[in-house]
Order: C-alpha cells, then sequence, then structure tokens
C-alpha cells in the first residue's frame, strides 16, 4: 500500500509493506527464513567451505545463549572442532563483507520495499583498550560518557521492522595515527580521520547510496553539525533527507509571515520557541496512531560555515532551495524533544514525524533483537574481523525479524549532545 508522502520528487511516498509469514508453526517460519536469507546472503562467497560455515555461523548466532563468542557458537553447532575453523573464517579469512551486505539489503527490498533508510549511532561498551577503535565515548542515546567503540548503522526500516544493512565503525585519530595499533588491528590503508557526522553520513554514501535497493528518504539519526554542507551532500545526489539537529544549530527563516524572518541566522530552539502557537497535533505509530506528539513546519534556509545565512540569489544555485525545521513537542509547556531539518520542504510536518519515529523503532531494535543475536558482541581485536561478525549478526538480526518480531514503533530517548 502506497500512503502519499509529500508532492512529487524523489521519496515523496511512504511505503507500507505487508509481512508475509510462510506457512506452519513458529518453528516453520524460523527455519523458512534462516534458509531463504543464507541462500541469498551467502551466494557471493566463492568456496563451498566458506558458504558452510557462513551459514554454520549464522545459525550459531540465532542458537546459543549468552554472549555470542566464537567459542559460544562453537559449542552449539559443532563445539570445539568448530572454534578454530570458524574463528580463521571470521578473522583471518579473506571474504569481503560488502557484497553479503548488499545481498542483505536487497533481499529484505524484494520482501517489502522499505520507507526509509535509518542512520544511528551504536555504542559498545569494552573494558579493555585492545579491541579496535576503543576510546572514550558518548552514548547519545543514553545521554552519559562510556569506554569503549562507537559504530554507525544503516537500518532498512519500516513500519513493520528494523534491520542493520550495513556498519562504518568511527576510528578514533589516536589509532589512526599510531602506527603500531593500526598493523596489530590490520586497520586498512586509506581510513583517514572524520568526525562522528561525517562518519554517519559516510556510512550510508559509502554503502546503500550506491547500491541496487530502492531510493528512500534517509533519516540521519545523530546530531548533525554543519547542516548545510550535510543535507547539500544529500540534495546533490538526488536524495531526501530528514536530519537530527540541536537547539543551536543557526538557520534563517525563509518565511516572511514568521517572527524573524530577515533577521539573519537564528538558533533553531528560538525559531521555534516564535511559531508555538502554529503547533498541531500528529499521530504516529501506524493507522490506528499509537501515539501523538504537537508538531511544527517552519520553511528555513541554512547558514554557511560562518554562520551567515545564505540568501537566495547569491550564486550557490540549488544549494540556496528552502529546507523544513521539523520541532516535535511531548509536553506543550516544555521544550521540544527533537529537532529535525530536511530537504523534503513540501511535505507534511505528520508526514515527516512518522519518518522519524523509524529511527526510535531502529533504536528500540538494537537493544532488543539486536543484543539477543550479538551485534556487540565480538571479542576479537581486528578491523575486519570486527566486520565479518556484524555482518553475519545483522543476517541473524533480520532471521529474527521476519521470524515474527513486530508491533508498533515505541518511543526511545532522543540523542543527547555530549
Amino acid at each position: 500500500m502506497i500512503v502519499p508522502f509529500g508532492e512529487s520528487g524523489a521519496g515523496s511516498e511512504l511505503y507500507l509493506p505487508q509481512r508475509r509469514h510462510p506457512a506452519g508453526g513458529p518453528g516453520d517460519v524460523w527455519e523458512a527464513a534462516t534458509g531463504e536469507l543464507a541462500g541469498a546472503l551467502f551466494a557471493s562467497l566463492t568456496r563451498r567451505d566458506q558458504r558452510q560455515k557462513g551459514e554454520q555461523y549464522l545459525r550459531g548466532l540465532l542458537q546459543a545463549r549468552g554472549r555470542k563468542s566464537i567459542r559460544n557458537i562453537a559449542a552449539h553447532v559443532g563445539g570445539p572442532a568448530a572454534e578454530q575453523s570458524l574463528h580463521h573464517f571470521i578473522s583471518s579469512s579473506t571474504w569481503d563483507w560488502m557484497p553479503m551486505r548488499e545481498a542483505l539489503a536487497r533481499h529484505l527490498a524484494r520482501t517489502a520495499a522499505p520507507q526509509a533508510w535509518v542512520v544511528g549511532p551504536m555504542p559498545i561498551p569494552k573494558a579493555g583498550d585492545q579491541s579496535v577503535g576503543v576510546e572514550q565515548g558518548f552514548d547519545q542515546c543514553q545521554g552519559q560518557s562510556f569506554h569503549g567503540q562507537q559504530a554507525f548503522g544503516v537500518f532498512y526500516a519500516s513500519e513493520l521492522l528494523t534491520v542493520p544493512v550495513h556498519w562504518r565503525l568511527f576510528l578514533p585519530g589516536s589509532w589512526l595515527r599510531d602506527d603500531l595499533r593500526r598493523r596489530r588491528a590490520e586497520i586498512p590503508e586509506g581510513i583517514a580521520e572524520e568526525t562522528l557526522p561525517d562518519c554517519a553520513v559516510a556510512a550510508f554514501t559509502e554503502s546503500v547510496g550506491s547500491w541496487r535497493v530502492p531510493a528512500r528518504p534517509v533519516v540521519l539519526n545523530t546530531y548533525v553539525d554543519r547542516v548545510a554542507a550535510t543535507v547539500d551532500r544529500f540534495t546533490a545526489a538526488g536524495l531526501p533527507v530528514v536530519a537530527r539537529v540541536s537547539g543551536t544549530s543557526r538557520l534563517e527563516v525563509r518565511d516572511p509571515a514568521l517572527p524573524g524572518y530577515g533577521g539573519g541566522p537564528l538558533a533553531a530552539q528560538r525559531i521555534l520557541a516564535s511559531v508555538k502557537g502554529l503547533r498541531r497535533r500528529s499521530t504516529w505509530g501506524g493507522p490506528t496512531g499509537a501515539g501523538g506528539s504537537l508538531t511544527v513546519a517552519v520553511r528555513v534556509g541554512p547558514a554557511d560555515g560562518s554562520g551567515r545565512a545564505r540568501r537566495p540569489g547569491s550564486g550557490d544555485g540549488d544549494r540556496d532551495r528552502d529546507l523544513l525545521l521539523l520541532g516535535e513537542w511531548v509536553d506543550p509547556d516544555s521544550s521540544p524533544v527533537a529537532l529535525w531539518v530536511t530537504n523534503l520542504a513540501s511535505a507534511p510536518a505528520g508526514a515527516l514525524l512518522r519518518l522519524t519515529k523509524l529511527a526510535g523503532r531502529a533504536c528500540r531494535d538494537l537493544t532488543g533483537v539486536g543484543e539477543e543475536v550479538g551485534l556487540r558482541d565480538f571479542e576479537g581485536r581486528s578491523f575486519r574481523g570486527w566486520h565479518r561478525h556484524i555482518s553475519l549478526a545483522s543476517a541473524a538480526h533480520a532471521v529474527t525479524a521476519m521470524a515474527g518480531v513486530g508491533g508498533s514503533p515505541a518511543e526511545y530517548p532522543a540523542p543527547r549532545s555530549a
């Protein structure tokens, strides 16, 4: 079923997929989902023994109880004899995880087209300092510091399920500038330092942005610091984007009927405070409206790197087109709980709100299904081993989701600034 999203252009429609279940009981559903996905997923592995080990590891992630270490997985699929071979398959083999991830995304899209591709953070707490990328970080969802790894996932997202299809591990400069650390962790040449927001954007552009999958709006569920540069990057590629921003982000009111017009760059929080009287109730969570919030959307323009507004006709061409600033309130007397900027300048506020709720669902599933299948459980030290484990854990996440994990989107704490 297709629900009108906006007016015309890429991403102007929301696709609501219809879930398909194989006939039979729960065990049949689980087995069918595993077998069907494994056939698509491991086609890129040229060697038969690699395909066998891939399916063995996938089934171990689904069956093992507790932490999904290689030892624990091997105990459920072959005992001590399997541990060494699975360790080699994950940590030392030569297979490329990117074709497997694209195969996962295409398999999900063939089942039902996504409504959006969500990019969101995943903190991975670690006790030691040997795992690749470990450093002191900030958990945006919990609003607290932690010691460990930080990664960004790209999720196939709909109102029925979310599944991670790609991952990018954030590598701090302390790792990239240390030759010994780089060598021990087998970090490939060519990986350079980047900010967390740049890592989030790159997670999409290096994967789904070039894959043979449906073009859908991209929801960036991490605070974007350089609003103009980030939105421009997606606009130039012809992609709709909805990006989370902080209350201090500087924007220019572009609607002459609203307060602040012509006043130059203003903080997003101040812009929304001046239009609180225009808020309307929007529902989300499916046709029955499982939840509701107050929303308002304001036509704005970005500021350049100096904080100055970029005026229409300044020579920047398409980069000067209007954006929308979306604010969401749960308590009408408090500050907004979420602020977003989008290049979908003609989209209704309610439709945009429903898109952003897909990011909340992805966060919820990370702490639910993601924990069950071991997304955070890799105990090795290498860059390649981490990527291979999390690729297969994402496939296990897909099996679990397709086999019956459902429900409506749930509220999740909004990311908080460090």
